[in-house]
């Protein structure tokens, strides 16, 4: 199932993130698609916010990965620098998204082809303005059944 969603400001991109949290349990897979610039750590940060942490979020660009504590662990990636799935071995990727004790966020999730399972909860931020983003949110009605209602 696919919703398309505006936000006209970061504020209202980091709200989406926050009101689509509830939805998402632990061991759910997040992936977050767009150019440079598009909101993708802004919605990261609403989604890790809604999970309850309180920390500072910020875009995991030259580590890889970063681990926030919240209800329960949050593994915030970004694959902008990974080339091939081989690299995603180096980082003991699956190891974090498969381990059951926590949600994956994975920022430039379209950078390795078949990295995420077709399960996961996809967005796809694009630009339509300064402020004003479009995001497409696909997601498996068997997963994310009550995820239509709450957008």
């Amino acid at each position: 199932m696919v919703r398309l969603v505006t936000t006209d400001s970061p504020a209202e991109t980091r709200e989406l993130g926050i009101r689509i949290a509830c939805r998402i349990e632990r061991g759910q897979i997040v992936g977050l698609v767009g150019p440079l610039g598009a909101g993708k750590t802004v919605l990261a940060k609403g989604l890790c916010e809604g999970f309850g942490y309180t920390g500072n979020v910020t875009s995991p660009s030259y580590s890889l990965l970063n681990i926030y504590e919240a209800q329960f662990p949050i593994y915030h990636f970004d694959l902008y620098r990974l080339e091939n799935a081989a690299d995603l071995e180096d980082i003991g990727f699956s190891d974090y998204l498969y381990n059951g004790r926590g949600t994956s966020i994975v920022e430039w999730s379209d950078r390795v082809p078949g990295a995420l399972p077709p399960e996961s909860l996809e967005f796809n931020l694009r630009i339509l303005g300064e402020n004003k983003r479009q995001i497409s949110i696909r997601f498996p009605e068997s997963c994310y059944g009550g995820l239509g209602q709450s957008i």
